[in-house]
């Protein structure tokens, strides 16, 4: 059978290396994995303790609606039930988007290096891709405001960006939010929004009562530590939502990622203690990069994009080789570089000196 003529020039997504697949191919027993942005602190205990509780009755379909999990976060989002759609994982929200507003004839603009399933998701609808370089790391706000028009249906912004980490800030935002046309969906993911320090943030939420064009993704999988689990959602105007919703799966999200994620969001000393000590080991490491000599993107997420004088596959094969799992820029468009997850404390230290031990010698040869 034929597929859409499209996937002639697509792949399937490449995950990162897997823990078990490194042990076996480097003989290691021990392995750190930070190459995917998940939370090293784990998640809430409450989580681990309601788990049995959760997987009674598999054999019921789960709701739905996410009824008590939709009133819980529209309590603590300030908006109408309604206005939430979940999917599984935000990611799902993101095919959804483009299931819904994306086909043959119309584009869609997004920066470039970002979050790929944006690309990747319009593509199969058959959408026009137009992508905008970033700029030292920040989306070009100008750049992708000049390539709307008439056909345009969604702008993306990923923000803090993937791989960069850079954030767009308030002043930025409100100036896409009023220049861009009504008819253009602008779509703010925010999968790292726990993470984000800066006073400069945008209160997208809040926004939401002025632009009935703006949608808002987030996720449990990254500061909330239930990306196993697969569950994030998008806050909208409800017109927005109700056609996502015609376009979401009737049974898209888990019993128990649904109960694990109202459990997570009421556990707020955990996620306090995440921001906490990501923001502590963060700062280190970059101190750290400092002393080095090496070059970074600013970061507002729990991870840092580490600029360097070789190649990102150089420093992965390194790392990799000594148990640390990091993600090369090779396979995010920006070949310079490696993505490092920050880990905890003592895997950190750790890092750095394999990272020193291996650009060590470049430098004093670099003064010869």
């Amino acid at each position: 059978m034929k597929g859409k003529d499209i996937f002639k020039n697509m792949s399937p997504y490449k995950p990162g290396k897997q823990i078990e697949e490194v042990k076996k191919e480097y003989g290691l027993n021990k392995i750190v994995k930070l190459a995917s942005n998940e939370n090293p602190f784990g998640y809430s205990d409450q989580v681990e303790a309601a788990i049995p509780k959760l997987i009674n009755h598999l054999e019921i379909y789960p709701d739905g609606y996410s009824t008590e999990l939709r009133e819980v976060l529209a309590n603590k989002l300030e908006v109408d039930g309604d206005q939430i759609v979940f999917g599984c994982g935000s990611d799902e929200v993101v095919d959804i988007i483009c299931r819904t507003y994306l086909e043959p004839g119309t584009n869609t603009i997004m920066a470039t290096p970002t979050f790929p399933q944006y690309k990747h998701n319009a593509l199969i609808q058959g959408a026009e891709i137009r992508e905008v370089p970033l700029v030292n790391g920040y989306h070009d706000l100008e750049g992708m405001l000049e390539e709307v028009d008439e056909d345009t249906r969604v702008l993306w912004l990923c923000s803090p960006n993937n791989p960069t980490g850079c954030l767009i800030d308030r002043k930025s935002l409100e100036h896409v939010l009023q220049a861009c046309p009504s008819h253009v969906m602008v779509v703010v993911d925010e999968a790292y929004y726990e993470y984000i320090t800066t006073d400069e943030a945008p209160d997208t939420i809040a926004s939401l009562k002025d632009y009935a064009n703006l949608v808002v993704l987030r996720t449990f999988s990254k500061a909330y530590g239930l990306a196993g689990l697969r569950i994030g959602y998008g806050v909208a105007s409800k017109e927005i939502i109700t056609l996502l919703n015609i376009t979401r799966g009737p049974f898209n999200t888990t019993t128990i990622a649904q109960g694990s994620a109202l459990i997570a969001l009421k556990d707020e000393r955990f996620l306090k203690e995440t921001i906490s000590k990501n923001t502590t080991n963060k700062q280190a490491f970059l101190k750290h990069c400092d002393a080095l000599g090496l070059e970074y993107y600013d970061s507002e997420t729990n991870f840092v994009f580490v600029k360097l004088p070789v190649s990102g596959d150089e420093m992965f094969e390194h790392l990799l080789s000594n148990g640390f799992i990091v993600r090369s820029g090779e396979a995010l468009g920006h070949p310079n570089g490696v993505r490092i997850t920050i880990g905890k404390s003592e895997d950190m230290e750790e890092l750095q000196q394999l990272m020193h031990a291996y650009l060590a010698p470049l430098k004093e040869e670099n003064k010869l």
